[in-house]
């Protein structure tokens, strides 16, 4: 049995190996060794020992993606060949419709689409135009994220594209220390769907709204394109691994940021503010409202 010291020894390494903010990683290893000097980890069991260290990392380190996660089934501690890893979450992201929840019309020729994941385009690009498809002859249009927590930047990329005209539109920049390198996300000349164009549009968040799901509506609104109704979203901007410690203990170390070329940061620690600020469960309502008023 892996014993609380030898979990958070190896997940202390690999956040000072890989986390995105390196001169961060001191402090959190300081502050984890001595709480665990201290004894206040002792007596846990495994929730519990993910939860309190989840706590005090986010405590000297106060990013969302950066966390201990305790898994009911044993997972294997030997790193997932890719082939394999992306067969299993290509089915996973087929299981759930890519996403796409429901695509509807709405009274008033408003369309509706409840969006539940951020796909990424090579496996998501089919379903992504079918629903963009169907949206299109529509006079507005709501985005419901309220329940999106998360997913890819390139499927961003490709959902984002749809609201602009051609390739120009510069939208994110993403940051990764393991290459030191920066990545710049534009608009995408080609797409299978016709673009959303000239319309209202008006994006639900809540704070689940989460990681990818943040960043379509942050890009949406920091370009004017749409107006966000609901609730502040749960904050968290940083691409991250998942690496498994123990047989049910993965650390999930953040390992790139993003960057938005027109506010120059992000949404991490603070999440995605609304323009229209309602409780979660009243925000399709106000979204409606709202769009009703500029149809006229």
């Amino acid at each position: 049995m892996t014993t609380h010291h030898e979990i958070l020894e190896a997940a202390l390494a690999r956040i000072t190996a890989g986390y995105v903010f390196p001169e961060r990683t001191a402090a959190v290893e300081t502050a984890i060794r001595r709480r665990l000097a201290e004894g206040a980890y002792d007596g846990l069991d495994g929730p519990g020992l993910c939860e309190r260290v989840t706590a005090d990392l986010q405590e000297v380190c106060p990013d969302k993606h950066l966390r201990l996660l305790w898994s009911e089934e044993p997972q294997s501690m030997d790193e997932e060949p890719e082939e394999l890893a992306r067969a299993r979450f290509a089915a996973y992201a087929r299981e759930q419709n890519y996403g796409v929840r429901r695509v509807e019309q709405l009274d008033g020729n408003i369309g509706y689409l409840d969006l539940r994941m951020i796909a990424p385009a090579e496996l998501g690009g089919p379903a992504i135009a079918a629903a963009m498809q169907l949206l299109a002859g529509t006079a507005a249009l709501v985005v419901d994220l309220r329940q999106c927590r998360g997913g890819s930047p390139e499927g961003v990329q490709l959902w984002c594209s749809h609201f602009f005209p051609g390739d120009e539109v510069h939208l994110n920049d993403i940051y990764e220390r393991a290459t030191d390198s920066t990545r710049q996300y534009w608009t995408l000349g080609h797409l299978a769907a016709p673009r959303y164009l000239d319309r209202p549009v008006a994006v639900l968040t809540s704070d689940v709204t989460f990681s990818g799901g943040e960043e379509l509506a942050y890009n949406l609104q920091v370009l004017e394109r749409a107006v966000l109704v609901g609730e502040t979203t749960g904050g968290g901007a940083h691409p991250t691994a998942r690496i498994a410690v123990a047989p049910h203990v993965t650390v999930t170390v953040p390992s790139a940021r993003s960057i938005n070329p027109v506010t120059g940061t992000n949404w991490e620690g603070v999440g995605v503010r609304p323009d229209v600020a309602v409780p979660a469960d009243q925000a399709l309502e106000a979204a409606l409202k709202h769009l009703r008023g500029q149809l006229g």
